[in-house]
Parts: structure tokens; C-alpha cells; sequence
């Protein structure tokens, strides 16, 4: 399909079936959907009912939704998410210029092709590992193409990372332009009624959404040749499958593009002609001829209509510019008086996108940083010349740290080179999955100093844990505290907080940088006293040079344990506070790799997974199966005992299934032995469990 984008109008149907990413390389963690019980499981894509004519391409599979049933799903165990929806809260805005309850933001992103999509993450580090979750309130996974299928389902590994944070993420309703392959009867097929006046593929689409996980809907209908009959038909099935979707908790989205009569017609604007589709959605997604006077009519009348005006998502294309894009930022978020709407990103998987094909993962993170952070890459301190308003500037943060202890994270951003633990590397092979990424910090990064602010960000070198670790660099000329969470987690008697911390080049074990560096624990039982305020912490010795505190070392890493002895309440913040004993100019390169609040004596391990398997294997291709261990789990893990004795990481994943291609035998191996464990909140791991397969 041609890739260009010949108008405006037209981005959304030139974006969908003709940008979407290149094919990923095959994984080692994942397969395609197919209706057979074998090979790679990929995400889900299907036809409302009719198939085009013809026959699909290579690696691409036609379905019809119609004739979809959970039972007979071959891949869901593969494609389900596993991860709850997290509640959220909002901490103080880190500046006086974000805002809670108004403007919120969605997100269209195409994570990747709509065939032989994995559904577990790729053997690859290239990715967009999308971090900054507590600025997005939906996540659409955007896709689909004529020749390969237009209704898609979102892959669980995203799900599980989006409800970590807190985000519902829908699934993609794409009926393409007839330019770009776009056939009037898959419309009609989705809207068909059945004999009882109701809409069977509504039902269906909710169940869909309630066997993988996922939260709802986007609906984008762009194919022309409609009538009156067929705007009122749609209209009735975005009723029917916003009703039945409010049941399951799920939301339903509508895409400015079809209008009440039938006709294909963007109004970049709420108005007459598709307020009855707003009405009967949750929100709607404006497209991108917008102006502020269509904006400011369109707040108007969702006021008038009873609903919020923030349920309207102002489009904003930065698939092409990114945080170089010209936006009319006073038209939607104002800072002299209340925001307008919401805001919508069609594709801000730019920040991964514009990159050259050399891109490393701290080359994604930087520029994914200064989109949603801004140019002064600190959201305490926006940059006022910043042409860009990143979201950070206008959005308050969302966390969802809170709850019951425990809550461990070691800054696992969902890909990376290799895979570590303990310091050691377990797999050399560079890595996606988003289902292993941790809650992370949700504004970064604030740094609180009176000397040279050092920079701060995901680094990828060395890792405690997973595939990445926080790397405060620069000279130290003055203390420096760095904020790590907000939260609202209890404090106990017995609450303690565990750091794991190195600083690189030092090599006498005792944490200190060999240039002298002392770490502080910063927390705070309160919220600062006004947003851009500093929290009012606490400093609890870690470490220090005058060795205030033993250090514990494990290959080159520091773990401490710091009581939180006298204080009681709500954690609010978390922070660590550098000072390097020479403040004469000297570079620190210092790192923390995890982090833990618990109960002193909370260390218990999960149970071990039961009843392994292996379901299918084709050669080297495996298909894993167990069953789920009772309580909370992280994650489980998957590795390969070697003949050796070595333990080499194969993949871990959040759900109960879990495919491993192009295994070989190892020499003078006659069968591979197999180790799945369940980990905890704490990174405890259970006892293994055990399978072998015979060469």
C-alpha cells in the first residue's frame, strides 16, 4: 500500500495501513496466530465476517471476528493479559503549571506490523518501550490494514505494562478509505443486526476484549459510500457496544470521520453532524482540522450536552516531526485559564521512529524524554522557550505506587541488551517484553540542587536486575537529590527500605565511588507544600566514607537495608541524596539498580509453578505451558540448563504460556533441560520446576 500521506485529512488512513512499523526480526519469546496448536503465536487480527477475495500473503492469516470463540483460540493463553488495571492517584504536580482533573491524554500508537506481530516480545532491543505512563489516560494500539485484517487486538506484554501503570489500553477498529483498499461491507458487516434487532459483533468485540485483557475499543470508520441507514445502523452499534462494554468495564472510543449520514466527512470538530456518535461512546478522538475556535465550540457543547468536555481528544500528528511539531498548544491547554480538552497523539512512537537504524535504547529514551518531559528534561523545571509543551508541562503525573507492602521495582524498562541478575549477565541476547517492566518513576527527572544539576537517565551497560538501571552522571559540586517515586505506601514498625546502588570504577566494594560518594535515603511522609515545591524529606544515611553504615557486596553491587525507625504515616516520596566528599570537579557515574519497601520480614518466595509442560515442538520451537502459582506473582521466568551447570535466561512473561524458538542441542547433548520459576514483588524467585525434550 502507498505509504505517502497525500493530505491532512488523510493521515489517519495513510497511517494506519501504510506507516506502520517493519516487520520485527523473528524472537526468541514469540510466534504467529495461526488456527493449529503450533509455531510462534502472534497478536490477534481478524475481519468483522466477510474475507477479502483472493488468498492472504505470506505469514498473514485471515479470520473472521463473527466465528471467533475463546474455546477454540489456539493462542489466547499466549495473548491474554495477566496484569489488573492499578489504580492511580495524583501526587503534587512537580511544577505550577500541570494540572489534575482537566486536559488528560490518549495515545494512538502502532507498536508494531499488524501480521506476525509477536505476542510476547522479539529478540531485540530495538522497540518503543513506552515508559511515560503516568501522563497517558488511554492507550489506543493503532494498526490494521486491508490485506491483512482491521479489527486487532492489543498484545498482552502491552496490556500488562499499561495496568501496571494504571492505563486502559483499547484494541483497533480500522475501516480503511476505499483509496486504500477499504470495502463498504466490512462497515456493513460490523453494524449487522441480528433477528432480535441487536448487534452480534458488538457482543462479540466485548468478549473478545474480556478473554485477552484488555479495556475496550477504538472505532474509526473512514471507508466511504455510506448512506443515512448505514450512519443510523453504526450509531446503534456504537450504543450497543459502548452498553455492553460499561458492563465489563470496558470503554469505547469514536473516531471523528463518519458522520451521521452515512458519509465519510472530518469535522475536526464536535458539532451536529457526529455528536450522536459522541453520545453514544465514551470519548472521541477529533481529528486533526481542528482550530481553536472549532475546539472552544466543541468544549461548549459537550458542557451543554452534560458531558465532560475533556472526553474530547484534540488530534495532534507527530508522526512525521514529533517534538519538532508545530502545535497551537493555547487552543487545547491554555496556561492563563482552563484547558479547552483533552490532548490525542496519533503516533508518538516517533521518538523511536525518526531515529536512524543504528538507535540504541538510550537513544530512544533520550528523545522519548524530551517529548514528554521537554527540553529542560526536568518537569520541575518546564523550559518557558521550549516551543514544545510537553505533556509534563501541562498534565500532572499519575503514580500507582501505593497500596499494601511490598513494592520493589529495579528499573526494568521492558528491553535491553542483555539480562542480568544479581549483577550477572544470564543472556547475552538484546531483548523486548513490556510485561517485564516495572512500575517506574512517573516524573522524570526531578534532581533538587544548588550546585550543577547532573543528568540522569535509563542506562543499559549494567543492570542489577532485567535489562537496565538509573545512572546518575556529572560532577557532584553540590548535594544532589534525585526523586525517585511518589507514592502513598503505609508505614509500619518494622518498615524498611532496601537500596541496591554501584558507582562505576569503584572497585573496593564499600559503595563509595572510590572518589567518595555518600548516599542518602530522602523520604517524605508529607506532600510538598506546593506543586514545584521540594518534598519535605527525611535524610537517612545509606553509606558513607566515614562507613556510617555496612554495606553488603554482591558481584560489585551494594544492597542496604534502612529502617524507616521513627517516622509512621504514608510514604509520600522517595528520593536518594548524592554528595561527593570531592567537590573539586570530579565526574560521578553512579548507579541504582533496585529499590524495596517491606516489611522487615518479608522475604517469603512464591510457590513454585506446577505442572510444566511442553504443548507442541516443531525442531527447535517450543510451545511451554504451566499452571498459575495462587497469590501475587510478578512474573515468571524461563531458563535452559546447560550441560556445564550455567543457567542461561531464555525469557520471562506474566502469563501461564510461553514459546522459545530456535533452540539447538548443545554439544554432546542428548536432551535440554528446562528451569521455570515464579517471582515475587521482592524479585524472590521459587523453586524451580523442571522439564526436559529429547533431541
Amino acid at each position: 500500500m502507498n505509504a505517502g500521506r497525500p493530505t491532512r485529512r488523510s493521515v489517519l488512513i495513510a497511517g494506519a495501513a501504510a506507516t506502520l512499523l517493519p516487520q520485527l526480526p523473528a524472537p526468541a519469546f514469540a510466534a504467529q496466530q495461526t488456527v493449529t496448536n503450533t509455531g510462534q503465536p502472534y497478536a490477534s487480527y481478524w475481519y468483522p465476517d466477510s474475507l477479502p477475495s483472493g488468498t492472504p500473503g505470506a505469514g498473514i492469516t485471515w479470520n473472521s471476528l463473527k466465528t471467533w470463540t475463546a474455546d477454540a483460540d489456539s493462542d489466547l493463553a499466549f495473548n491474554a493479559a495477566a496484569v489488573p488495571l492499578a489504580a492511580r492517584f495524583t501526587p503534587t504536580p512537580a511544577n505550577s503549571t500541570a494540572r489534575s482533573g482537566q486536559a488528560r491524554i490518549q495515545s494512538l500508537v502502532s507498536f508494531g506490523p499488524t501480521s506476525s506481530n509477536p505476542s510476547q516480545g522479539a529478540a531485540t532491543a530495538d522497540y518503543y518501550a513506552l515508559t511515560h505512563w503516568s501522563y497517558l489516560d488511554e492507550l489506543v494500539f493503532w494498526g490494521g490494514s486491508s490485506g491483512e485484517g482491521i479489527i486487532l487486538a492489543p498484545n498482552a506484554p502491552i496490556v500488562d505494562a499499561a495496568h501496571r501503570h494504571g492505563v486502559p489500553v483499547l484494541g483497533n477498529i480500522f475501516l480503511p478509505p476505499v483509496a486504500y483498499g477499504g470495502q463498504l461491507q466490512w462497515t456493513r458487516d460490523l453494524v449487522q443486526k441480528d433477528s432480535a434487532g441487536h448487534y452480534p459483533l458488538a457482543a462479540q468485540l466485548v468478549a473478545v476484549a474480556a478473554a485477552y485483557g484488555f479495556d475496550g475499543w477504538f472505532v474509526n470508520a473512514e471507508t466511504s459510500g455510506g448512506n443515512t441507514a448505514l450512519g443510523t445502523d453504526m450509531q446503534g452499534f456504537v450504543g450497543e457496544l459502548t452498553s455492553l462494554a460499561a458492563a465489563q468495564g470496558q470503554r469505547v472510543t469514536w473516531y471523528d470521520a463518519m458522520t451521521v449520514n452515512g458519509a465519510v466527512s472530518w469535522q475536526g470538530a464536535l458539532n451536529t453532524s457526529n455528536q450522536a456518535f459522541f453520545q453514544a461512546a465514551n470519548d472521541m478522538f477529533i481529528d486533526f482540522r481542528w482550530s481553536a475556535s472549532t475546539l472552544a465550540a466543541s468544549g461548549t457543547k459537550a458542557d451543554g450536552l452534560g458531558r465532560s468536555r475533556y472526553e474530547l481528544w484534540a488530534g495532534v500528528d507527530v508522526e512525521s516531526n514529533g517534538s519538532s511539531t508545530s502545535v497551537s498548544w493555547d487552543a487545547m491547554v491554555p496556561t492563563t485559564k482552563a484547558h479547552i480538552t483533552s490532548i490525542g497523539f496519533y503516533r508518538p512512537e516517533w521518538t523511536r521512529n525518526h531515529l536512524p537504524a543504528s538507535r540504541t535504547p538510550g537513544d530512544f529514551h533520550a528523545a522519548d524524554d524530551r517529548f514528554w518531559t521537554g527540553r529542560s528534561l526536568d518537569p520541575s523545571k518546564p523550559d518557558g522557550t521550549d516551543p514544545w509543551r510537553a505533556p509534563a508541562v501541562s498534565v500532572a503525573d499519575r503514580s500507582t505506587v501505593g497500596g499494601a507492602l511490598p513494592f520493589a521495582s529495579v528499573f526494568n524498562t521492558g528491553h535491553g541488551l542483555r539480562w542480568y541478575e544479581d549483577g550477572v549477565v544470564t543472556s547475552d541476547a538484546p531483548w523486548n517484553h513490556l510485561g517485564l517492566q516495572d512500575r517506574l518513576p512517573s516524573r522524570r527527572w526531578v534532581v533538587w540542587t544548588a550546585g550543577t544539576r547532573p543528568t540522569v537517565t535509563f542506562d543499559f551497560a549494567d543492570a542489577w536486575r532485567g535489562g537496565s538501571s538509573v545512572m546518575v552522571s556529572g560532577v557532584l559540586d553540590q548535594p544532589a537529590t534525585v526523586d525517585v517515586y511518589g507514592s502513598q505506601l503505609p508505614i509500619g514498625d518494622d518498615t524498611v527500605v532496601d537500596l541496591t546502588f554501584r558507582t562505576d570504577g569503584d572497585g573496593d566494594g564499600d559503595g563509595d565511588g572510590g572518589g567518595g560518594v555518600n548516599v542518602e535515603l530522602a523520604v517524605a511522609t508529607a506532600e510538598p507544600s506546593a506543586a514545584g515545591s521540594t518534598p519535605p524529606y527525611t535524610y537517612l544515611p545509606v553509606n558513607s566514607v566515614n562507613g556510617v553504615r555496612a554495606v553488603t557486596d554482591v558481584n560489585g553491587w551494594q544492597t542496604v537495608t534502612v529502617p524507616l525507625t521513627g517516622l509512621s504515616g504514608t510514604l509520600h516520596a522517595i528520593g536518594v541524596r548524592l554528595t561527593a566528599a570531592d567537590t573539586s570537579g570530579s565526574t560521578v557515574n553512579w548507579r541504582l539498580g533496585g529499590i524495596a519497601v517491606r516489611d522487615v520480614n518479608d522475604t517469603q518466595p512464591p510457590d513454585a509453578p506446577t505442572n510444566l509442560r511442553i504443548t507442541d515442538a516443531t525442531g527447535g520451537d517450543l510451545r511451554f505451558a504451566w499452571e498459575a502459582v495462587p497469590g501475587a506473582v510478578r512474573q515468571y521466568t524461563l531458563h535452559r540448563l546447560l550441560p556445564d551447570g550455567t543457567r542461561r535466561f531464555l525469557g520471562g512473561t506474566c502469563q501461564c504460556a510461553f514459546f522459545v524458538g530456535g533452540l539447538q542441542a548443545e554439544q554432546g547433548e542428548s536432551e535440554a533441560r528446562f528451569e521455570l520459576r515464579a517471582t515475587g514483588e521482592l524479585y524472590t524467585a521459587s523453586a524451580p520446576v523442571t522439564v526436559t525434550y529429547t533431541w
